[in-house]
């Protein structure tokens, strides 16, 4: 039996868009003499629904557009996820198609209702297992979650064993390093069930989360074949064949998809792919952001140009007294370096004139947080105002450092549509920029910008550690408290400093109702600010508050 996995960038709600693209990799596949075709989870609507699952037509669209991928793929048998409906139930199934109809259909059982994932506010669970065979080879259907339960999975299956290979549609979103344990997850189930195992994933960015494909194929030894593209569509083809020791053996055809280099290479391109992903599919062709000639500003400008093109990219700088002419320089090296559209628009006297009109404020003072938020609220709303005139998408430069401990402005740096490396702690920033100049082979990102000392420059000398612990330490910190739900009692236990870790963490709890109000980013880790950790902006539970023994 010839498989293809045909993993492609759906679009949520797009059922019409989602239809063509399985379409165009139907007659692919039919070139190429494929016997089954799978598609990603809930493919013909996209990943996340969300509440659209919660309307009627939308509902009622998914069935007729499940036929319609029926009835457009009719020579070979395929497996695609939708959205079901019977008796005013809704689930997360896969149809079986072939001949031109949905022959048979398999409900999810697992329901992961944790981090990003909201399954059981929409869809029921299902209850039955579902084997067919094409060409001689028997085959159980699941749907992603099932396969992360592989004790329950092989209860489950248990009465439907032996069979050859088990098919795993999924939409598994991405966050570095997670490829090794979906390796091992599948390498695990291929043996505990003594079957091959065809995985085939979503590519493509929705909102905040990113499915980064990589289908994969199991044999029957827990040996991870083939994989497909990261980051791209692809059709991932083999020839499946059982021996007489039903041994499955798998023959991938065409080279080898090529995988990223390491992990900061692979955080590259999912930044890439969901800037992208996020500016097209919200309707927008441009974008702009402030240059600051910082490093934060210039990552975030060469990942839009990779994902968009130097023609669709605006750098302003808007600098003031103070700033230093080192920073004004590199942001215009970083543009020419880029060759994109870039605009010195100076806020010196607009500064002026706002502190002029608040002086007749009681208590207002030309210094301090109020005259520096100042700055970075004028240049918000330049920004916001230039997207107006253009129509061009803003992208926010803050990273997850600063994100987490509020360090920025509310309507000011975080005013915008995008926040590019959001979920990026400031200590990869650095490792990023570096990559970025290694693969470019040239200086793209000023080595000043790398190697000076972070700094907001809303007053002379300002440098991050005025405020901030080093990064390194910071960093450390956040990814125990926000990553890992650490308490403060546990980080100071494995050695980290009391007070430093007590007052980031006050930073951290404090700062919820900024986060609350800032856009969407690409969710790169295990724990992003967002839909991954949701927890009450009024809140007075203090962590640490138990630390009197320490």
């Amino acid at each position: 039996m010839r498989i293809g996995l045909g993993q492609f960038n759906s679009i949520v709600g797009n059922l019409s868009y989602n239809v063509k693209k399985m379409h165009e990799f139907y007659s692919h596949a039919i070139e190429d003499k494929v016997d089954l075709l799978i598609f990603p989870e809930l493919s013909i609507c996209g990943y996340p629904p969300e509440d659209l699952v919660l309307k009627k037509h939308f509902l009622e669209e998914c069935t007729t557009n499940i036929e319609k991928a029926a009835a457009g793929c009719p020579d070979m048998t395929i497996v695609a996820g939708f959205v079901e409906t019977e008796r005013n139930k809704s689930y997360n199934s896969a149809a079986v198609m072939y001949e031109g109809k949905v022959q048979n259909i398999y409900r999810k059982v697992q329901l992961p209702n944790y981090g990003v994932f909201d399954e059981r506010r929409y869809f029921q669970h299902g209850n039955e297992p579902l084997l067919i065979e094409v060409k001689g080879v028997k085959l159980a259907i699941t749907i992603c979650e099932d396969i992360w339960e592989l004790e329950w999975l092989a209860e489950f299956l248990k009465s439907s064993m032996p069979f050859d290979l088990l098919v795993n549609i999924s939409a598994s979103p991405f966050h570095y390093g997670k490829i090794k344990i979906k390796e091992k997850i599948l390498s695990d189930c291929a043996l505990k069930l003594n079957c091959a195992v065809a995985y085939c994933n979503l590519i493509g960015g929705q909102d905040e989360i990113l499915f980064d494909g990589r289908s994969m194929l199991a044999d029957s030894n827990g040996k991870i074949i083939s994989k497909a593209k990261a980051f791209e569509e692809d059709l991932l083809i083999a020839d499946i064949v059982t021996d007489e020791n039903k041994n499955v053996q798998i023959t991938t055809l065409g080279p080898e998809s090529t995988q990223p280099e390491n992990i900061i290479d692979e955080i590259y391109h999912a930044l890439v792919l969901g800037t992208r992903d996020y500016t097209h599919k919200n309707g927008f062709k441009k974008v702009l952001l402030g240059l600051s000639g910082g490093i934060d500003s210039s990552v975030v400008a060469v990942i839009a140009v990779a994902a968009l093109g130097k023609e669709n990219v605006i750098g302003i700088t808007m600098p003031t007294k103070f700033n230093s002419a080192e920073t004004i320089s590199d942001a215009g090296k970083l543009a020419e370096n880029l060759d994109i559209e870039f605009m010195t628009i100076p806020i010196h006297s607009v500064l002026e004139e706002f502190d002029n009109s608040l002086n007749s404020v009681e208590g207002w003072i030309s210094e301090g947080i109020a005259y520096e938020n100042l700055q970075a609220r004028i240049r918000g709303t330049i920004l916001m105002s230039l997207s107006n005139m253009t129509g061009s998408l803003v992208l926010t430069t803050g990273n997850k450092s600063e994100t987490a401990v509020g360090y920025s402005t509310l309507y000011g740096d975080s005013a915008g549509g995008f926040a590019v490396i959001k979920d990026v702690p400031k200590t990869i920033v650095y490792k990023l920029s570096e990559h970025i100049n290694k693969i470019s082979g040239s200086e793209i990102i000023p080595v000043d910008v790398i190697t000076r000392p972070p700094s907001a420059e809303l007053k002379m000398d300002q440098k991050d550690t005025d405020s901030l612990p080093d990064y390194d330490l910071l960093d450390e910190i956040l990814k125990g408290y926000v990553e890992e739900d650490k308490s403060a009692r546990e980080l100071i236990q494995s050695g980290l400093p009391k007070d430093v870790v007590l007052r980031i963490i006050r930073l951290v709890d404090r700062n919820e109702y900024k986060r609350r109000q800032s856009p969407p980013g690409v969710k790169i880790t295990t724990k992003a600010f967002g839909k991954d950790r949701r927890l009450p902006i009024t809140n007075h539970y203090k962590s640490g508050s138990d630390m009197t023994d320490l």
